[in-house]
């Protein structure tokens, strides 16, 4: 049932130093006080997942994540907090019962995803995979998936007009 069959080469090193970095930046993003500190937290996560795209050998899903992740929504994340009033707020007391129970929740969904993951028969491809993935996305996406990429474009598109919409009507009223 738990077969701890582990090969300890760089890759598996690799993999398990990003997982625990990716697993501490969300972390510490749920546990920061101050927003610049989460945002600069998220981007270490994203960076931490970038890597493990890339042990995973998704460049093309690396390259998106650090571009797109790390890049865009953190800056603009940054952005956002520098352009926008804060008041300080009194500190929250904590709740010892609450984050002990939450505590708990996590260790039991652990324990419940490493059993379903360590049982689960994970069937080989029947195809083998190609060599240069991002060719292969390349094809796909321009090709059969064409319209949904453009849907997605536009919906982006509307989501951030109507952001921008919503942003502008809170700061006319007095």
């Amino acid at each position: 049932m738990l077969n701890f069959n582990i090969d300890f080469t760089g890759e598996f090193f690799a993999f398990f130093l990003l997982a625990v970095c990716a697993i501490v930046g969300a972390v510490l993003a749920v546990n920061f006080t101050k927003v610049v500190h989460m945002a600069l937290s998220l981007a270490f996560t994203f960076v931490s997942l970038a890597g493990l795209y890339v042990v995973l050998q998704a460049e093309f899903v690396a390259f998106v994540q650090v571009l797109l992740y790390v890049g865009a929504v953190t800056i603009l994340m940054i952005f956002g907090i520098m352009m926008t009033k804060h008041q300080s707020e009194g500190q929250e007391r904590g709740r010892p019962l609450l984050e002990t129970l939450a505590a708990i929740g996590c260790l039991c969904l652990f324990g419940i995803l490493f059993y379903a993951i360590r049982s689960a028969g994970f069937a080989k491809p029947d195809v083998p995979l190609p060599d240069n993935n991002t060719l292969s996305i390349g094809k796909l996406l321009y090709s059969t998936y064409a319209i949904p990429f453009e849907l997605v474009s536009v919906l982006l598109t509307v989501a951030f007009i109507g952001a921008v919409a919503l942003a502008k009507r809170e700061e006319d009223q007095p």
